[in-house]
């Protein structure tokens, strides 16, 4: 695999875009091998008033059809909930890159399980944005995560 760390870049910027948009700072990318950016997206679930507007889905669309997913690389600020974890099962993306998973724990154990190449990097910058922003906007984060208040 490419360079994991300055792949993350471009969804951390997408993340950033999302906050400063009022929105949850989730930011992703998706990859070639070669580490050509595919497509880019963040969460906007809150400026699209869309449930489904994850930053994964996002970058997924962006990318437009591919003949073949499985030398992907989907690249996330944060570890991939079960919806986002169930896109990269369903079109067979070959990696995953999360920036930190510390703050929220998706399905990337279940996706190395069942052959997808996880890479979790523990950035320190993924972990203070999303603890920065569940301190400001519980509420919000807890409806982007599906608990009830």
């Amino acid at each position: 695999m490419t360079n994991p760390a300055a792949m993350l870049e471009v969804a951390l910027e997408e993340a950033r875009a999302g906050l400063a948009e009022g929105g949850i700072p989730i930011g992703a990318a998706l990859f070639a091998a070669d580490a050509t950016v595919l497509g880019r997206g963040r969460n906007r679930r809150v400026q699209d008033g869309d449930p489904s507007a994850h930053g994964e889905t996002a970058a997924f669309r962006d990318a437009g059809r591919q003949r073949d997913y499985r030398s992907t690389i989907m690249v996330t600020t944060l570890s991939p909930c079960w919806y986002c974890s169930g896109l990269v099962r369903q079109f067979g993306i070959g990696a995953v890159v999360v920036g930190e998973s510390r703050t929220f724990t998706g399905g990337h154990d279940w996706l190395a399980e069942h052959g997808v190449r996880v890479t979790i990097l523990d950035d320190p910058r993924c972990v203070d944005l999303m603890e920065e922003f569940i301190a400001a906007r519980p509420e919000l984060w807890n409806e982007d995560i599906g608990v009830a208040e």
